[in-house]
């Protein structure tokens, strides 16, 4: 608390030294010269992607709102992707979509599918945030060009390129929770062609916190390397993008030593992670008038985990080849054909020491071929059809259909329609293996391939008023699976089962939400999202637990006229929801709603920006993260009851700094 303080001191110091606006500014400024007239104007941080598909694009201007530390906190600003803790002791999160786990989003990072299987419980912690360029949010069936796994939407994750202005940034952030963070990147021209980028993260998570004296730690101590290596060569009819990049991390959590003295009975979490991932991307330009290109890409990855659960081990090798072969052309300026060919490959080796999978899908071998026709009638009327057809080694062929349809009929609204299917290989013990924390008897089924619809309908309008344009956007989205692997906590109280569905399982989810420049400089966005999420357990069709029923967002950004001091606020209302079914009243049928408030002030300067803020200002959390805790060697002891926040405020203090050309 006293480096927090002293640093908030040398923050207030600093502000009455520098008086220029910071060059990092530079990107979130227009300005145009008319005669002896300057006109500046605030570009907006997360805005609509043009085209058919119903997608955000979260810039850094929006990501600069909040600390970011990594991608799982990068959605604190936005109404449509929820972050929770998945357990209470581990620090697993898991990102949520349309009321739905994030095991239904398909992640990529630069269009290539990524952290999937053994990586899905982290893998919003490897992800700098200082790393990341843009965030691209897409809602629905997405294009089949990226595959066939997304069914409630994509995240796609933009770097920092290489090829960006040449310089060294520095980001130095710490809160009160005991964690330091340390980024830097680099960018270096060779020449007019030739660029590479070093990006280097460290996090340290050095306290032991126990707020609620429960006995287990609040959060796991973690600490992790990351580092990335990027390059990219750019001619007038070939590009090359590539490079490399390792995760080291490790992960202690569990009992404290006051709790129970004798170190030889602690309940301990240790998970040690080693990631090593490669990319490369050749684009071969054959007419630039026409958008003709060819383009070879692919990435490889090898997943190497070993983790301890009290007395439970668990150890997976996952490695995964990815290569895409495709074409595209515009016909005209209204017709557009892509067509290509796929290969995906996966290798996953996991055991653990109580043998509870009854089958384990080894290898998976998926070739695939798609076609994918848009239609852009002077973009009043833009339809995207797309088909996709792919062999499983394992589950045999099938089918991939997707459709969406934008209708523009002035600058007012605009209206979009979609369709599409998904399917998804589950692996489901490395995607749940922080299900292994709880005292219950972890049992996994012979799984089945998911399959899932998914509809929707989305409007926006831009209505002129008081000289300003309010930003209005309304959506509904309804999925509904025909195959599962679905998480039982209700059937049996003594066990978690993953097992096929058998039933319905269905969700359906409402969003409102509108934008208003209220006053020059201050924006505010106020957002209300309703889900309708039910599965079938034990033959009961009920509402998905841990799920809150409805969402309210608010957020408010200022900055001063000359950009010098940017003030963020964001309160957010999370709607209750059903618990899974109580053993021996341990706890309750269902949670509450709670408000949670965030907020952080930047100064900037002409070479770096300081920044403090908070979280959960309210200081709310769940008053109960663990069952039992006192016995976690005991059958009901279960850290997977979590609802709510594990943690309660954090304050922090960053600074930013971009030296320049080396």
């Amino acid at each position: 608390m006293r480096l927090f303080l002293t640093s908030i001191t040398m923050m207030l110091t600093l502000s009455v030294f520098g008086q220029d606006i910071d060059a990092q500014q530079a990107d979130t400024m227009k300005t145009q010269n008319l005669q002896n007239i300057t006109i500046t104007s605030r570009r907006a941080g997360t805005r609509r992607v043009k085209g058919p598909t119903n997608a955000q694009l979260i810039t850094r201007d929006e990501l600069f709102k909040a600390a970011c530390c990594n991608l799982g906190e990068s959605f604190t600003t936005n109404p449509s992707v929820d972050v929770n803790y998945s357990d209470a002791a581990t620090g697993a999160k898991q990102i949520k979509l349309l009321g739905l786990s994030g095991t239904y989003v398909q992640m990529l990072t630069e269009n290539l599918p990524n952290f999937r299987g053994a990586a899905a419980p982290y893998a919003l912690d490897y992800v700098p945030g200082p790393w990341m360029n843009s965030i691209q949010v897409s809602k629905g069936s997405s294009s089949v060009r990226n595959g066939y796994e997304s069914i409630t939407g994509q995240i796609d994750i933009e770097y920092l390129k290489p090829d960006n202005d040449e310089g060294l940034t520095v980001n130095l952030y710490g809160n009160t929770m005991s964690r330091l963070e340390a980024n830097a990147d680099a960018n270096i021209h060779l020449d007019d062609k030739l660029s590479t980028e070093l990006l280097v993260h460290y996090q340290d998570d050095f306290g032991h916190h126990d707020v609620n004296d429960d006995g287990f730690l609040d959060q796991p101590n973690v600490r992790q390397w990351n580092l990335s290596n990027r390059w990219k060569w750019k001619g007038t009819h070939y590009m090359f993008h590539g490079g490399f990049s390792l995760v080291k991390e490790k992960r202690e959590g569990g009992q404290t030593h006051k709790t129970a003295p004798d170190t030889h009975h602690l309940y301990e979490i240790g998970i040690e992670t080693d990631r090593y991932e490669g990319y490369m991307k050749h684009a071969f330009i054959l007419d630039p008038e026409h958008g003709t290109n060819i383009a070879l890409m692919g990435n490889v990855s090898m997943h190497l985990q070993d983790a301890n659960y009290g007395t439970k081990h668990y150890s997976v090798n996952q490695k995964n080849a990815y290569a895409q072969l495709l074409f595209e052309n515009n016909f005209t300026e209204q017709h557009n054909l892509s067509v290509g060919l796929s290969l995906n490959y996966d290798y996953l080796s996991d055991n653990d020491s109580l043998s509870m999978i009854n089958y384990q899908l080894k290898r998976e071998t998926t070739p695939g071929a798609y076609a994918q026709y848009t239609y852009n009638l002077n973009d009043k009327i833009v339809a995207m059809a797309g088909v996709r057809v792919d062999h499983s080694s394992h589950y045999g062929t099938f089918v991939t259909p997707r459709f969406h349809l934008k209708l523009t009929p002035n600058e007012i609204v605009s209206l979009r329609l979609s369709a599409g299917k998904g399917y998804r290989t589950v692996h489901a013990l490395a995607e749940n293996n922080n299900l292994l924390a709880s005292g219950r008897n972890l049992v996994i089924d012979d799984l089945e391939q998911e399959q899932a619809w998914n509809y929707g309908i989305s409007s926006s309008f831009y209505i002129p008023l008081f000289g300003k344009t309010l930003k209005l956007n309304a959506e509904y989205y309804h999925t509904h699976f025909s195959q599962q692997a679905v998480v039982d906590y209700d059937s049996n109280p003594s066990e978690i089962r993953i097992t096929n569905l058998d039933g319905k399982s269905y969700s359906n989810t409402v969003q409102i939400d509108a934008t208003y420049p209220v006053v020059k400089g201050l924006e505010l966005t106020a957002a209300w999202r309703w889900n309708d999420v039910k599965c079938t357990y034990g033959g009961e069709l009920m509402e998905k637990p841990l799920t809150s029923r409805y969402k309210g967002l608010v957020t408010a950004s200022y900055k001063t006229p000359l950009g010098l001091w940017q003030v963020d606020a964001t309160l957010q209302l999370n709607g209750g929801g059903r618990m899974p079914t109580p053993v021996n009243g341990l706890w309750d049928n269902s949670f509450q709603a709670y408000e949670q408030v965030s907020a952080q002030i930047t100064r900037w300067f002409r070479h770096f920006s300081v920044y403090i803020g908070g979280e959960n200002l309210t200081g709310f959390r769940q008053k109960q993260t663990i069952i039992y805790a006192a016995e976690p060697f005991s059958s009901t002891f279960d850290p997977t009851m979590v609802w709510g926040p594990v943690q309660g405020a954090m304050f922090y203090v960053g600074i930013r700094i971009n030296i320049g050309r080396l």
